[in-house]
């Protein structure tokens, strides 16, 4: 892979990476609130979330590693991921809000 190549990868990687430490961050706010509200039902799904975001970052490591025949596949099915990762945060985010 060229090296224009490779910069684009780890752009990507480290935008993917950005994602996933935002919506950590965010999930760690949310359950502070939670908790301080008493939200069990929130708190459990906050948890959830965040033990997901462990798997995320596995994820992102394989795609890191991933070879060139597969990265394309690999980025798609991983940002589809976050998509959905990313909308279950703001399912929470919204719940919590309105206690």
């Amino acid at each position: 892979m060229s090296i224009e190549g490779n910069a684009a990868k780890h752009a990507i990687q480290s935008k993917l990476e950005s994602q996933i430490n935002t919506a950590e961050a965010k999930l760690q706010t949310l359950k502070a609130r939670a908790e301080a509200a008493k939200a069990n039902v929130e708190v459990a799904a906050i948890g959830n979330l965040l033990a997901q975001t462990v798997a995320l970052h596995q994820k992102l490591q394989a795609l890191q590693k991933s070879g060139a025949d597969r990265w394309d596949q690999a980025k798609a099915d991983f940002e589809a991921k976050i998509a959905g990762f990313e909308k279950s945060v703001k399912e929470v985010e919204a719940k919590v809000k309105l206690r």
